[in-house]
């Protein structure tokens, strides 16, 4: 993980922060942070993908990665609403999304990170150690 969030990123930081804090992180605040939310589940997002977790067809290019960064981090903004005893202002979500999706987009376009990500779940390619012959027939039993 640290490959691609670094342990000081905003997102490393937000992240750390809620989950210390997970039961009461909302009470010491006058509303709803989306900046705090929209960064932790950016983290959330690349963590869900790097583990596998709910993720049963790989994408295959950056398009498709950044859907299933988005919807996981979709997914984590709306557990933290949901756990949240603070309202959210008007816009509020739309601004959440988008912070987390600018985050994400701010990974993929580091370096080569998009491509070690679709690397990350491809299937091994290399030719199996036992293999069948499946051309050579054998005549039919007669009865």
């Amino acid at each position: 993980m640290d490959n691609f969030l670094a342990p000081h990123s905003t997102e490393a930081m937000a992240h750390s922060k809620l989950s210390e804090d997970w039961l009461d992180w909302d009470i010491s605040r006058p509303s709803f942070d989306e900046s705090l939310v929209a960064h932790c589940a950016s983290y959330h997002a690349f963590d869900r993908y790097l583990s596998g977790e709910d993720l049963f067809i790989p994408p295959r290019f950056p398009s498709e990665l950044e859907r299933v960064l988005r919807r996981h981090a979709y997914d984590s903004i709306h557990n933290s609403i949901s756990r949240s005893r603070q309202t959210l202002k008007a816009g509020g979500y739309s601004r959440t999304c988008h912070f987390a999706e600018q985050s994400i987009r701010s990974v993929l376009n580091t370096e080569d990170n998009a491509r070690r990500l679709l690397a990350w779940h491809r299937p091994n390619t290399a030719p199996s150690p036992v293999t069948v012959d499946m051309t050579h027939t054998t005549p039919g039993i007669k009865v």
